[in-house]
């Protein structure tokens, strides 16, 4: 079995959350976000991270905004919507309690 894939599949589950967390913090422009990940180790290529904010827009947990730019085509910032802080707060509550249980259960003391 490959571990590669199963890593992969397990980082394309929370990238979701990160995402919406980093927004939370700041409005961002997607060069910004693929930098943050990055920073946490996670790399993400723009053809990943687009359909995963379409699809945070058209949920409405997310907005964004057109800003012109010095050096090129106008910038697309997104912000965290107060239904995205919602849905935000309810996968923090799950981060939360997963990270508990998988920790009781691969922490070799408890075993």
């Amino acid at each position: 079995m490959n571990t590669e894939n199963t890593k992969a599949q397990m980082r394309k589950g929370i990238l979701e959350f990160c995402i919406l967390s980093l927004i939370d913090h700041r409005e961002m422009y997607v060069s910004d976000l693929i930098e943050e990940l990055k920073k946490g180790r996670l790399d993400v290529v723009e053809g990943t991270l687009y359909p995963l904010l379409t699809r945070l827009k058209n949920a409405e947990f997310l907005s964004y905004r057109w800003e012109e730019s010095t050096g090129g085509p106008p910038r697309k910032y997104y912000q965290i919507t107060e239904k995205g802080k919602n849905f935000l707060a309810e996968l923090q509550v799950t981060w939360t309690e997963l990270t508990v249980s998988v920790n009781q259960i691969t922490q070799p003391s408890n075993i």
